[in-house]
């Protein structure tokens, strides 16, 4: 019987780029390839890169390069790039980076298996050609459902005679016309749930629409099937992401298809607690936002992408709003559910982005009140509208900007958070060990970018239990609480 073959996933990036790798990993199961966490114990390493910043790129060719070196001194024999940067520069990377034994792209997801070992016995398989992907797909939403286009995270499943009777334990089957294989990397009482793929705005400083495609709802079915999934494999809160979720359902016929199907996701056994990320502030709707801030299990959540508030640079970001409009929106919001969480990305030095301009930022970041902030400088992104204006600012101008700004979300982000000691939340535990003790997450903190819930004791607490806590202090954002009673009918609220 020839040796078991074995593979690694490195993922970088967001948690779409994390969905993805569990898709590969269920391909890759299902073919019989063992999973190994270490990339030093496989031998093949496989890199999810993320092609969105200059930061961001540069941590995948660094992953690629770490990973190269384990071929001097592992088991490792051959390092595979996919994602984000390998779609977009498909052969540019691999020219540029010899060191890739592969560079592969979406459409290369549903052969995984046989891709990967033609690199193994030392074959080539040629990289991609990038391609605007958005030209893949009909114009209009109410045709995509039908093209065959590889849409990572929701791919086509394998024809059933492709797939092995018996699936290793833990893998998904594959059930619905675009239910994909998946397999977890992880034992995270939390996971995402990819909603739809791609993206039809036209911002002018993103790339994401050209290497992604254009926007394309999962099916309900699918989505609920494998949140039911998840449930059994002892996931406790599931956070749907995608591109843009209020886009959801557009190409389905009913683009108020999230507020039906939330309730849904939180009515399934076992699912706590049900959050939605990336919303876009010109497209929130009153029945949505009643949806998030009313229904049990649903957390009042708002991952709302504002990315400036002075209307002269939204405009020209190709973005609609203005300071007084996202207050009102916030006004809105917290009249209906005043603990909501609600967060945000900005960008500043953008081109033309005058003193008043960074000015008006500051006012409403000031008075917005936002549980998290991120804070990005400007740089020219290949390909897109904004690469090619006029009234660039200098670095120097850009970088003082973004200390200044950063400083400052810091200390209100901070603040916040003390307006919430003595308040008593449903927390999630997410881990438990001796050097950090019990750390979990409350409804209005989304994993790993908005802070968290340090337990003053672990006593009792495990992971996926969802606990009532009393905010007690404050690190930063991060909260100092006691546990109260453990949640057992009411939870995630």
């Amino acid at each position: 019987m020839p040796e078991r073959r074995t593979v690694a996933l490195v993922t970088l990036g967001c948690a779409r780029n994390e969905v993805d790798s569990e898709e590969l990993a269920g391909r890759l199961a299902a073919d019989g390839w063992e999973l190994v966490e270490e990339a030093a114990d496989a031998d093949v390493a496989v890199v999810n890169t993320c092609g969105f910043v200059e930061a961001a790129k540069k941590d995948s060719v660094d992953a690629l390069l770490e990973a190269n070196d384990l071929k001097d001194h592992g088991k490792t024999q051959a390092v595979v790039a996919v994602g984000c940067m390998a779609e977009r520069y498909g052969k540019e990377l691999a020219e540029a980076l010899p060191e890739a034994d592969g560079v592969l792209g979406f459409d290369d997801y549903a052969d995984i298996s046989d891709r990967l070992q033609t690199i193994l016995s030392g074959g080539i398989h040629a990289s991609h050609t990038p391609r605007d992907r958005r030209k893949l797909l009909p114009i209009s939403p109410a045709d995509r459902q039908g093209a065959d286009v590889a849409l990572p995270g929701h791919a086509q499943a394998p024809a059933p005679e492709d797939v092995p009777a018996d699936l290793p334990e833990g893998l998904a089957p594959a059930s619905g016309p675009r239910a994909p294989l998946r397999r977890r990397l992880d034992t995270s009482p939390v996971a995402s749930v990819k909603l739809a793929s791609g993206c039809d705005r036209r911002c002018s400083f993103c790339a994401i629409p050209s290497f992604r495609g254009s926007f394309v709802s999962r099916r309900p079915s699918d989505v609920l099937g494998e949140t039911r999934w998840l449930a059994e494999q002892g996931v406790k809160e599931i956070m749907l992401v995608s591109e843009n979720n209020t886009s959801y359902g557009k190409d389905l016929g009913d683009i108020r298809l999230l507020e039906t199907l939330l309730p849904e996701l939180a009515a399934v056994d076992g699912i706590e607690r049900v959050r939605v990320s990336y919303l876009q502030p010109a497209e929130m709707r009153p029945g949505l936002i009643d949806v998030l801030t009313s229904t049990e299990k649903v957390a009042p959540y708002f991952d709302l992408s504002f990315q400036h508030s002075a209307p002269g640079v939204l405009r020209a970001m190709r973005r609609f709003g203005d300071t007084e409009r996202f207050l009102e929106l916030l006004e809105t919001i917290r009249g209906k559910a005043p603990e909501a969480g609600v967060r945000s990305n900005f960008i500043v030095g953008f081109p033309g982005e005058g003193e008043e301009d960074f000015a008006e930022l500051e006012r409403f970041l000031t008075e917005a009140r936002l549980d998290a902030i991120g804070v990005f400088g400007y740089s020219d992104e290949e390909g897109t509208e904004a690469a090619g204006y006029e009234r660039k600012l200098d670095q120097d101008v850009v970088d003082a900007r973004l200390a200044h700004l950063s400083r400052l979300a810091e200390e209100l982000t901070a603040q916040r958070a003390e307006e919430r000691v003595g308040e008593t939340l449903h927390v999630l535990v997410e881990s438990v060990d001796d050097e950090d003790g019990a750390v979990g997450r409350a409804a209005h903190q989304a994993p790993e970018t908005d802070g968290q819930v340090v337990f003053t004791s672990a006593v009792g607490l495990a992971p996926g239990r969802m606990v009532e806590a009393k905010v007690v202090g404050t690190e930063g954002v991060d909260l100092m609480a006691d546990v109260v009673s453990e949640c057992r009918e009411e939870a995630g609220r």
